[in-house]
């Protein structure tokens, strides 16, 4: 028995010594078949190993901030009409996106300086489609409110079902789909919860009778809104005809939000455009219907009075909404832009924020008719400790593509129909597709928003061109019309290049021209590439290899026609991963 013992021992250690063997053998295989689907993988994308952004902008290196002061913009880059709401002792922000996706970001705080995006409120293709329709369309100036243990977002998608209610619990997501308004028209819509548990939608529309008197005139309008059966339940009543004094023929009355303080119904209103004329209003009212009367000392934020050569210039300034702290403190968030000259800007409509007053029953924001300051003294608020992402001064970014998942800070454009990227091993792997960058389609392109006047951004690509109509490459991209792109190709010989893409409606007919290109080896695997912004002017380098120095392609090409006032529209610039099959 002891010798039968001895034997099957031997026998289970021979045993196991081949199964070994074998698992051994499989797991080898296994890795082989593995890495040459994952090259296989590799070839049929663009792979990005990295992104890095730096933000160099000279005003913020002249300045010192203390802990009792903040920076404006709170949030530099791209971020239009915002609206903010109090939840108990947390403050939520939410502004346009336009037909970015995912849109309508959020972010949350506790100190109402250091902002953390938490999500985005239309992540969902079922939520917003936006088709092919022109990028500074889709989500319109939204608003935001907390009412009994629910948050309330309403907005306008100009690009489909138009105005309409999407409500979360956690702010952060899910959000309900949308909840559509077929009685509200018009734009920037406002939801105001009143004390009597009545509930009223507030919006811009068209003048009394679609009649204009003058070029610009529009009104405000009330319904009453039921949250039990989600409809409106009274006929739009006209409110505010024309803006603060219609003798005056006052242009573009809107971004309507309704506050109750004091007995008084308060609404206040950009007026005058979006542009270098905005400006912010407030009317007042002991009835919710009105009679609203334009406070004498209107408008209570501007700056199109002042001195367009002020050092650190900030313009057009409006579209404000309020916030109480619980202290009782007020204080206005709004949008701003930051000119290098003549009106000139690529960071589009920034978000700023300044305390406010009341005087006599009467709001105003402190110092909005002064040049707006770059340091404030921060809200009676405790600072908080948490370490987010900044969104202002002076930073590096960089994402090593390390998650399975996308950070908040990206988007796409339009509505994807289809995933055609993917998160591998530490690398971006965008699928070259057959819509280009110059079609108002959604292209495959990745992008975060520029947030510095002077900033770098710089990418390492493997991309290997299956034919001379393929391209990718990073991007500064204000529309379909209005780009710069630096990437790889091939060139007529199939010999791999780098190049620059420049696209402007004024230029060649609108249609994409190369500026600068120079012949790669074959063997160069890798291409790295760098846009450098310093206001209007824009360069662009590359390398092949990672400890190289940089090798200029082109230098301080004008970067203008990445501006609002040159490419039109509503949005700023992104700077993007992007990949074509069929982009030439």
């Amino acid at each position: 028995m002891k010798y039968l013992g001895s034997m099957f021992k031997k026998e289970t250690i021979h045993l196991k010594i081949i199964v070994a063997a074998i698992l051994l053998v499989s797991v080898y295989s296994c890795k082989k078949i593995s890495q040459k689907s994952q090259s296989v993988v590799y070839a049929d994308y663009a792979s990005f190993d990295w992104f890095e952004y730096k933000g160099k902008d000279e005003a913020y290196d002249n300045i010192s901030k203390s802990d009792s002061e903040f920076l404006n913009p709170i949030l530099a880059g791209f971020y239009p009409d915002p609206t903010i709401c109090r939840a108990e002792n947390k403050f939520y922000l939410v502004n346009s996106s336009f037909c970015y996706f995912p849109g309508l970001p959020i972010f949350e705080s506790t100190d109402l300086v250091n902002w953390k995006q938490i999500g985005n409120i239309i992540n969902r293709p079922e939520q917003a489609d936006f088709g092919t329709s022109r990028l500074s369309g889709g989500m319109y100036a939204p608003t935001i409110r907390h009412h009994k243990g629910v948050f309330y977002v309403i907005c306008t998608n100009v690009s489909g079902v138009g105005n309409f209610i999407v409500t979360a619990k956690n702010p952060a997501g899910p959000w309900s789909n949308p909840i559509v308004l077929p009685q509200v028209n018009g734009i920037d819509p406002d939801i105001f919860f009143d004390e009597d548990g009545k509930v009223y939608i507030t919006h811009n529309g068209p003048p009394p009778n679609n009649v204009s008197l003058h070029d610009g005139h529009r009104a405000i309008y009330i319904l009453e809104y039921d949250l039990k059966t989600q409809k409106t339940i009274t006929e739009p009543k006209l409110v505010i005809n024309g803006g603060t004094d219609l003798s005056k023929k006052p242009v573009w009355i809107e971004g309507p939000h309704v506050i109750r303080k004091n007995g008084f119904y308060y609404m206040i209103c950009a007026q005058g455009g979006t542009g270098f004329n905005h400006s912010e209003v407030v009317f007042r009212s002991k009835s919710i219907y009105g009679p609203y009367e334009s406070y004498a000392q209107n408008p209570i934020l501007t700056q199109s009075h002042l001195d367009a050569n002020r050092k650190n210039e900030v313009s057009t300034t409006g579209h404000a909404d309020f916030v109480e702290l619980p202290n009782g403190d007020w204080w206005a968030v709004f949008l701003g832009c930051r000119p290098y000259g003549e009106d000139l800007y690529n960071t589009g409509r920034e978000t700023f924020m300044m305390s406010v007053e009341w005087k006599k029953d009467w709001p105003e924001i402190v110092g909005g008719n002064q040049p707006i300051p770059m340091i404030h003294k921060r809200p009676n608020l405790a600072l908080s400790k948490e370490k987010t992402e900044p969104l202002n001064g002076n930073f590096i970014s960089k994402d090593d593509f390390n998650s399975n998942e996308l950070g908040l800070k990206w988007n796409l454009i339009r509505t994807p129909k289809e995933k055609w990227y993917e998160l591998i091993n530490g690398k971006l792997l965008i699928k070259p597709r057959p819509e280009s960058i110059y079609t108002e389609t959604n292209f495959s392109f990745i992008g975060r928003r520029q947030q510095h006047l002077k900033f770098e951004a710089s990418i390492k690509l493997e991309f290997t061109p299956q034919d001379n109509v393929q391209a990718a490459g990073l991007t500064a991209f204000q529309n379909e019309k209005h780009y710069f792109l630096i990437g790889k190709r091939l060139n007529s010989a199939n010999k791999p290049e780098v190049f620059v893409e420049r696209t402007v409606s004024k230029i060649n007919n609108g249609k994409p021209e190369v500026i600068s290109k120079k012949e790669l080896s074959d063997s160069d695997s890798s291409l790295f590439v760098k846009i450098e912004g310093n206001g209007r002017w824009y360069s662009f380098y590359y390398k092949t290899t990672e400890k190289a120095d940089w090798n200029l392609l082109i230098k301080d090409v004008d970067g203008s026609i990445l501006s609002t006032k040159e490419a039109g529209g509503f949005v700023g610039t992104y700077l993007g991963m992007y990949a074509s099959k069929n982009h030439f």
